[in-house]
């Protein structure tokens, strides 16, 4: 009977610590990913991304009414808005936000105003991919502020579907805009 030996290679506890710190980074750089793809720079779902639809944007465009929609500006606000609520969450502050107030904003009356809003829009979604990324794998699965909010992951695939949704309006109350010029 011939005892076959096994090679095993040992590897000191800090490689192994920072190799498990890398695997279960892979779900939070995911859902930071999916997040920059509809705000910042993506085009693989929807051939486009809020970044690439705003950015060149006339504030007069963005203010338009059409019909009983939201103007592209509100939607845009929209979006930001619970940006900036969720990420004040995973900053460890309270959850401020509530529905009710989401579509709630001074209207902006100047190329000026509409840039500076894009601007802080930008960074918000830029900081905000950060956290998820940095969010411990643990806290994930881990209750959203309050059980019935659902948790962490929920609610951070909630958003990135909630923008994919307004994306699409953007898109095409642009498009009704712009062929009734």
């Amino acid at each position: 009977m011939s005892s076959k030996q096994e090679n095993v290679i040992e590897f000191p506890n800090k490689f192994l610590h920072s190799f498990n710190d890398i695997l279960t980074m892979k779900n939070q750089l995911q859902l930071a990913n999916r997040f920059r793809e509809v705000i910042l720079n993506g085009t693989w779902i929807a051939n486009t991304n809020f970044k690439e639809q705003l950015e060149n944007l006339d504030y007069k465009l963005a203010t338009v009414k059409f019909q009983n929609l939201n103007t592209i500006a509100v939607l845009a606000q929209h979006i930001h808005y619970y940006i900036k609520g969720i990420k004040n969450v995973l900053l460890g502050g309270d959850l401020e936000i509530r529905d009710k107030f989401s579509f709630d904003f001074p209207l902006i009356e100047s190329q000026q105003q509409w840039e500076n809003f894009l601007n802080d829009f930008w960074k918000d979604s830029e900081e905000f991919a950060k956290l998820i990324e940095n969010l411990p794998e643990e806290k994930l699965n881990a209750d959203f502020v309050d059980e019935k909010y659902g948790t962490y992951i929920r609610n951070l695939d909630g958003m990135i579907e909630h923008s994919y949704y307004h994306l699409g309006q953007i898109v095409l109350i642009k498009k009704i805009i712009e062929t009734k010029k």
